[in-house]
């Protein structure tokens, strides 16, 4: 007879009451709900990545330290002496690195809210317990509300992105550097949008001992690498290295961002002008009647508009994929968020925005 097996048996309740990161199925339309560069790589650099991947020993296993490409990335990124370098297979793979190493006995992980949704599933995953600190109604820090939550909850780690996904703004700096000075554990700021945001606290690292940060390639253009990066103490990564898993970082992804990183004009030129595209889109949609546009220093733009899942199904249903993040935190009622694509893309969203809107 058939044994009969009850995942709620097995599974940890906590992750039976998880829902699955979505990412809805995007055929056909225009993409612009992922935060990810619309521009191919030019052709004369995709030929120098053919050959090499042609030849590439895809038999053997890649270099589990990823010696050169570290050497590439500490030229690239400008890494202070005396920081090392830890690659994730993604920024998602470092942040649960992070956690479980992080994950004693009633450990605490801690953000703001709204803020990137790993961090709350992530602590989950690890058994941690998580605190989100509201965000102010202008979606700056609150100081007053973190610093009280680190008094209370002495967490063993917090997350801040800089500039904040899905907000798109930068926090205060001298409010962070409170943050640091006041927390326990680490502090990891995560610059996933750094291009496109003219700030980073990378000279930061060597003032503050429990100060880690976070980098990606996958907005710059290279998101199907899934590269992720820590940038920290080496006393601190030591530690993480331990459970990182071995070869995480494949020999394509090796090969390929060490080509790309050679020329660093290019990711540079694309990042300029998705800034540009982003200034055009902004007055575009504060234009528009009922339409509330949040200041971004990222690669998309909130806003505000009532009515937003119904726009956001109208615009799927005409091929235009965009975020709905109405429902998803009280601070974010009736808001969607949209990548800034293409000239085309984003002239295509703008013009099946406004219709639908004076419409609606």
């Amino acid at each position: 007879m058939p044994n009969s097996f009850d995942p709620d048996q097995t599974i940890r309740p906590e992750i039976l009451a998880l829902s699955a990161y979505h990412v809805p199925p995007a055929t056909g339309m225009i993409k612009l709900d992922a935060m990810e560069n619309p521009y191919a790589l030019p052709p004369a650099l995709q030929d120098e990545i053919a050959k090499l991947t042609a030849h590439a020993p895809i038999n053997r296993y890649p270099d589990p330290s990823a010696v050169e490409l570290k050497v590439t990335l500490r030229e690239a990124l400008a890494v202070p002496d005396g920081m090392d370098i830890m690659l994730g297979n993604g920024s998602d793979e470092i942040i649960q690195i992070i956690a479980m190493a992080a994950a004693k006995p009633d450990a605490v992980l801690m953000s703001v809210e709204p803020a990137f949704v790993m961090f709350r599933m992530i602590a989950t995953f690890a058994n941690m317990s998580y605190v989100g600190v509201p965000l102010n109604n202008d979606f700056s820090i609150d100081l007053d509300a973190i610093l009280a939550g680190i008094e209370k909850h002495k967490p063993a780690v917090i997350f801040l992105a800089y500039p904040n996904n899905p907000t798109g703004n930068l926090f205060d700096a001298d409010a962070i550097l409170r943050i640091i000075e006041a927390s326990p554990g680490i502090v990891v700021v995560d610059e996933a949008y750094h291009a496109f945001a003219d700030a980073s606290l990378i000279d930061k690292l060597t003032q503050h001992p429990n100060l880690l940060l976070m980098r990606t390639l996958s907005k710059l253009g290279l998101a199907g690498l899934r590269l992720g990066i820590l940038i920290g103490r080496p006393e601190w990564l030591i530690q993480l290295e331990k459970l990182r898993l071995p070869y995480n970082v494949g020999i394509m992804t090796q090969l390929i961002a060490k080509a790309v990183l050679r020329h660093p004009e290019l990711l540079l030129e694309q990042a300029a002008a998705i800034k540009t595209e982003r200034s055009t889109m902004n007055k575009r949609l504060a234009a528009m009647d009922g339409v509330e546009v949040f200041h971004s220093d990222a690669n998309f733009i909130l806003l505000r508009v009532n009515g937003a899942k119904q726009i956001f199904q109208t615009l799927k249903q005409r091929g235009i994929l965009i975020k709905n993040l109405d429902g998803t935190h009280p601070l974010l009622e009736e808001c969607l968020r949209v990548t800034v694509g293409t000239i085309d893309e984003n002239a295509q969203f703008c013009y099946a925005f406004h219709d639908i809107i004076k419409n609606h």
